[in-house]
């Protein structure tokens, strides 16, 4: 094993009706002025907003409402939040839904600890964070991960740039998972959380190690959870109301993004900042824009260290070769209703200098290279692209 750091300092509350812990546990972690960020309507038709604003007042807390979270959340909208909760006085930051809701929440958290700076200065890493309010997480969606990650996305629509940011200061208190409060997700955002499940999972997996740091417990547990996702998915899909299946899934997702499936090993996440620029451009789904973008990175990469994919087709698929690893793979996305091209992502085939555009655009002008497993520059990514343009 290769050294490293793991610190994942969130309280995980699971089970049944565990919400109604919420206003314990945000006075636990000391809060009294709650700014309760939330997405669109289906957490106020459920009832869940109402159950926890009652549980809120239940403790004497008090709060105010912030709604209106899009996927892929806006930086716009998370500067209207930290101005609504500096208004208010905010010293907690309560998260109701899944990533695109906890990712805000996190991006207010900043914002409202740190008023004198643009949260943007935060995502360009031209400042660093240094102190925030506490997160709290209701979790809605097995997906992103966010309720234990130190990661946060967002998306500058002024500019088209779509940036994640990683520190601990992004690591919420406690997270409050109940899987019962995922039965009313439609199918396919179901089908999209667990692709960025499988994704937050691979993008660790697929990296380069140098010398005799074979990691094995590491990759145990990673292709133990993807090997999990590949059986429970389509459990969920078929029956969303399935407490076992959909309990699989939800810790699944958290696992594969709290730093656990990597330790000891660099991260790659290629395909994640190949999707991000689909989906900052052209407002798709998240967890489509990885399905779409894997299986042609794979089979540009694979060659890099086909030995790497083929023990991935083994662990996972029990398949001999690199190749049946990645068509397997492919095919389950295909499966469970996963774009894995531009025209099935809903976007269309895109001229080549579009394709250029994103590109460039993905290297930040020229300014990184993408990746691990091979490192990218824009012309390897041009040419993924152009493998994913049908």
């Amino acid at each position: 094993m290769q050294s490293f750091v793991f610190h994942t300092p969130t309280e995980i509350v699971f089970g049944k009706g565990e919400e109604q812990k919420t206003g314990q546990l945000v006075k636990k972690y000391g809060g009294t002025k709650v700014s309760v960020v939330y997405g669109g309507g289906s957490v106020i038709k459920s009832g869940l907003l109402k159950k926890i604003t009652d549980l809120l007042e239940k403790e004497n807390l008090q709060y105010i409402l912030f709604g209106g979270v899009k996927p892929n959340p806006l930086l716009s909208h998370a500067r209207d939040g930290v101005k609504s909760a500096v208004d208010f006085g905010a010293d907690f930051i309560l998260a109701v839904g899944g990533g695109s809701v906890i990712d805000t929440a996190k991006a207010i958290a900043h914002g409202v600890k740190n008023p004198e700076i643009d949260i943007w200065k935060f995502w360009k890493k031209e400042i660093e964070i240094k102190q925030s309010l506490p997160v709290g997480v209701i979790l809605t969606i097995s997906a992103a991960g966010s309720e234990t990650s130190n990661s946060a996305v967002l998306t500058n629509e002024e500019t088209g740039e779509k940036r994640g940011l990683s520190v601990d200061f992004n690591r919420p208190c406690f997270t409050v998972m109940n899987p019962e409060l995922t039965y009313t997700v439609p199918k396919f955002q179901i089908a999209c959380g667990i692709a960025d499940i499988i994704m937050h999972t691979m993008d660790r997996y697929f990296t380069q190690v140098s010398g005799e740091n074979k990691n094995e417990f590491t990759d145990a547990i990673a292709a133990a959870l993807l090997r999990n996702v590949i059986k429970n998915g389509p459990a969920v899909l078929h029956d969303p109301t399935n407490y076992d299946a959909a309990s699989e899934i939800m810790w699944c997702g958290s696992v594969s993004h709290n730093g656990i499936t990597g330790l000891g090993r660099p991260f790659d996440f290629s395909v994640h900042q190949l999707g991000h620029e689909l989906s900052g451009r052209f407002d798709v789904t998240h967890g489509a824009s990885l399905s779409t973008m894997w299986g042609s990175w794979a089979k540009y990469v694979c060659t890099t260290n086909p030995a790497r994919f083929a023990q991935y087709a083994r662990e996972v698929w029990d398949e001999k070769d690199a190749e049946a690893g990645i068509s397997k793979t492919v095919g389950f996305f295909k499966s469970i209703g996963m774009p894995i091209c531009f025209s099935e992502l809903g976007i269309g085939v895109q001229s080549e200098a579009i394709i250029d555009e994103i590109a460039d655009s993905c290297v930040f002008h020229g300014k990184r290279l993408v990746g691990n497993f091979k490192q990218l520059d824009k012309q390897d990514i041009f040419n993924i692209y152009k493998m994913a343009n049908y």
